[in-house]
């Protein structure tokens, strides 16, 4: 018996990365999936995103496990885009379990030298990073309720939601996620619903392997501060696995939590 048997997940930025990798783990677990990307670029993002390609393999992947799936285009900066995936989601499957927001952008650049280009990568950070969790949590809310079953919501937020690693719209967005994460443990908790976050450090994926992260870690480095892990990178499937517990039925005491998966990193950094 798969601890996800029957159950139907939401998972947001399923084009590839983490979003692919969980899509996939939770459907080998039993679930069904609803997801949305982008799949089109964010400009003041140091790298491309995911395109319509990359989201038909990870529906490939996740059927070719004899899960269904309904995929969209969708901004999680637009709440109405990530409403209308979830009800078609829901008519299709009947049902709302899971929600895993995993959507996110890094905004470091180096190279941007006005204000407006600083001021552009701040808002679109807090839109993505932060707005973007609040709209994927309140688009799922509702059905989870209404369903009477319970469920998991877990937020994928970032050791910078735990340390002060910049002053940036990204650490600002990744403690506010803790933020919304801890008040609506408590909103939800009469309903049987548990609400997390999983804090990777940097994991293998094209967020954190790309030239403006590099340069970030290579300036940081220069002025004696370790933003390494303790241990190797990360890979999508250490931060799944984590995901995929704290849905299961193993977890189910376990809400209104900070689980850093870091390789080391909160330690090592003060």
């Amino acid at each position: 018996m798969y601890r996800l048997e029957g159950r139907v997940a939401f998972i947001t930025g399923i084009g590839r990365g983490q979003g692919r990798n969980q899509a996939v783990r939770l459907a080998s677990e039993g679930a069904d999936i609803i997801g949305v990307d982008i799949c089109r670029d964010v400009e003041s993002a140091a790298y491309s995103m995911a395109s319509e390609d990359d989201m038909a393999e990870t529906v490939r992947q996740v059927e070719a496990l004899g899960r269904r799936v309904v995929a969209r285009v969708g901004d999680v900066r637009d709440g109405a885009s990530l409403r209308k995936a979830v009800q078609e989601g829901v008519e299709q499957f009947g049902r709302l379990d899971f929600v895993v927001a995993n959507a996110g952008i890094s905004t470091a650049q180096f190279g941007m030298t006005t204000p407006e280009q600083e001021e552009q990568a701040w808002n679109d950070a807090i839109a993505v990073n932060l707005t973007g969790a609040w709209n994927t949590a309140q688009a799922a809310i509702p059905y989870m309720v209404a369903g009477g079953r319970g469920g998991s919501i877990v937020f994928i937020g970032s050791t910078a939601g735990l340390r002060g690693l910049g002053a940036g719209g990204y650490t600002a967005a990744k403690h506010g996620v803790v933020g919304i994460m801890r008040g609506l443990a408590n909103e939800l908790a009469e309903d049987n619903i548990r609400v997390n976050v999983v804090h990777p450090a940097a994991v293998n994926t094209p967020m954190a392997v790309n030239e403006g992260m590099q340069a970030y870690v290579d300036a940081q480095a220069e002025k004696g501060a370790g933003h390494q892990n303790a241990m190797p990178l990360l890979e999508p499937a250490d931060i799944s696995a984590a995901v995929a517990f704290l849905l299961s039925d193993e977890a189910r005491y376990i809400t209104g939590t900070d689980l850093p998966v870091d390789a080391g990193f909160v330690n090592r950094v003060s």
